[in-house]
């Protein structure tokens, strides 16, 4: 089983995807930022991007569920919205 999201941040592309063969992975511009191969417990990942005055933010992710998958993406702390893709 396959999910993946995604959102557009300040010009930037986040994709987080998970897949059971695979694990998790967060991809910031096509760049992976990081990756879990955790099948038990949520998996938390972090990351990071540059906004468009030039500022470093802090990406957090996590991805929690079994049978029904969800994620969560957070930017300096703040919720973001995200885009089920798969």
């Amino acid at each position: 089983m396959k999910s993946e999201w995604t959102t557009n941040y300040e010009g930037n592309e986040i994709r987080i995807t998970n897949n059971w063969f695979s694990g998790e992975k967060l991809f910031v511009n096509n760049e992976l930022q990081d990756e879990q191969l955790n099948f038990i417990t949520p998996s938390n990942m972090t990351g990071s991007l540059i906004d468009k005055n030039g500022n470093k933010l802090h990406v957090k992710t996590n991805i929690s569920g079994f049978l029904s998958v969800s994620c969560r993406l957070f930017i300096n702390n703040k919720k973001i919205t995200l885009q089920q893709i798969a």
